[in-house]
């Protein structure tokens, strides 16, 4: 990890744009494949931003890190997409400091997903977390604070049942087959694009429908064959696409083109189609509803399904809102100790000198003075002093700053400079703490 200390002079922010406010159309243009996402980490090293993680799916295209101003992390995906600023003007968001935290907390434990309690979206800032970690654009405090919430995450997975029913966007989209296609297992699907929505879309599949006749393409055939392999699946070259859409009844799009991939031309058909666009961009060009008999979904569609398993979900919001509190009561508590370790060791070194002086005062006094049952004494004595006043300003109730400032005027402690600087830091540009 090449940075290990809060970044300096830099305030923490989460910015970017979601279901909330962008629908699929809008989102496409801000969306970010894998070599975008690397771009943007490339050029936020050049640019003198030292810590950050991008993360971009079918929901949403945030960025979380450090910067002087979040103009800086707007810009960098509008530069590496196709969005313009005056677009995330009207649909983006930008939180800072504790509300940036709050946000990826929820975003990560499946509280903010379009399906509640999905959670694919962790192992997506996993992803997201491990590439921008090899690059050295993780500090101190966003390590800390990605793992906290991956932490959460598996809690509120085992400790409650908010995630009962497996709903996600891959999941939702085989409901919408089982519900639709009649005698669906003995029907022909096939699946175009085996990234992360299409590889668990498939598993879905085979799951659920116990379809024996799933044909698999991907532009790269090996990354189809693998997933093949391990669920027994026909895969078939991208060059024979047209052919397989002519046998198909129902056709999933999960790609990651920028532009679609499916239109009426492709088409042709002269038979009914069910196709059910998973991506971001949308990969089917909306002409192929001209088509008699075709029927084209898209994601959106599908994370507006209500039904009993969201209803029972919602019942233990609250649960894993206390989960996440208590995660962020942790944080806080390291936060706070990065911010009171200083003074803490300067208060023992201040009673270290005190201990000293009186020791060389008393070694002259007494003829018969004992110097290590003195030493062990006093190190003891100077061990419970701090200990006391380390577990003061650990209190949840402690006005820590306060505190501190206490501390140093009765003690006389006058802090270095890089120990005063790692206190200002963590409160100037970490998270709002007191």
């Amino acid at each position: 990890m090449k940075n290990t200390s809060i970044t300096k002079h830099k305030t923490f922010y989460a910015i970017g744009l979601s279901y909330r406010k962008a629908d699929a159309e809008v989102r496409g243009k801000f969306s970010l494949d894998g070599g975008g996402k690397t771009n943007v980490l490339l050029q936020a090293k050049d640019e003198g931003i030292e810590s950050l993680v991008v993360t971009s799916t079918c929901n949403r295209t945030e960025i979380y890190g450090y910067a002087d101003h979040p103009f800086q992390l707007i810009k960098l995906i509008c530069e590496n997409s196709n969005g313009t600023a005056e677009e995330f003007q009207k649909v983006g968001f930008v939180y800072k400091n504790q509300e940036a935290t709050d946000h990826l907390f929820r975003v990560g434990t499946g509280l903010d997903s379009q399906i509640l309690g999905d959670f694919e979206i962790i192992g997506q800032i996993k992803n997201s977390f491990e590439e921008s970690r090899s690059l050295g654009l993780i500090n101190t405090y966003l390590d800390r604070l990605i793992n906290m919430v991956i932490q959460t995450s598996k809690r509120i997975k085992n400790e409650t049942e908010i995630s009962s029913g497996a709903t996600s966007v891959s999941f939702a989209a085989v409901q919408y087959i089982i519900r639709n296609v009649e005698n669906i297992g003995n029907k022909n699907i096939l699946l175009f694009g085996t990234g992360e929505i299409g590889k668990n879309t498939c598993e879905n599949l085979v799951k659920h429908t116990k379809n024996k006749h799933i044909t698999l393409i991907n532009r790269t055939k090996s990354t189809a064959e693998i997933l093949a392999g391990k669920l027994n699946l026909i895969v078939k070259d991208y060059s024979d696409i047209h052919l397989e859409l002519q046998k198909a009844d129902v056709l999933v799009v999960a790609t990651g083109a920028k532009n679609p991939t499916i239109d009426k031309a492709l088409l042709n058909l002269k038979k009914p189609l069910l196709i059910l666009d998973l991506s971001i961009p949308k990969n089917v060009n909306a002409d192929v509803q001209q088509i008699p008999g075709v029927t084209l979904i898209h994601v959106d569609y599908l994370s507006q399904m209500t039904d009993d398993t969201l209803e029972r979900r919602k019942q233990h919001i609250p649960a894993a809102e206390a989960i996440i509190e208590d995660m962020k009561l942790d944080l806080n508590t390291w936060m706070n100790g990065r911010k009171f370790a200083p003074t803490i060791h300067a208060l023992k070194a201040k009673l270290n000198d005190i201990v000293a002086s009186e020791l060389n005062l008393q070694r002259k006094k007494l003829p018969n003075f004992d110097e290590e049952q003195a030493d062990i004494i006093s190190s003891r004595i100077i061990q419970k002093i701090t200990n006391h006043f380390a577990s003061h300003l650990k209190d949840e109730d402690t006005s820590v700053d306060e505190s501190i400032e206490f501390i140093e005027k009765v003690f006389q402690i006058g802090l270095s400079t890089p120990q005063k600087e790692i206190s200002v830091i963590v409160e100037k540009y970490g998270v709002n703490l007191s």
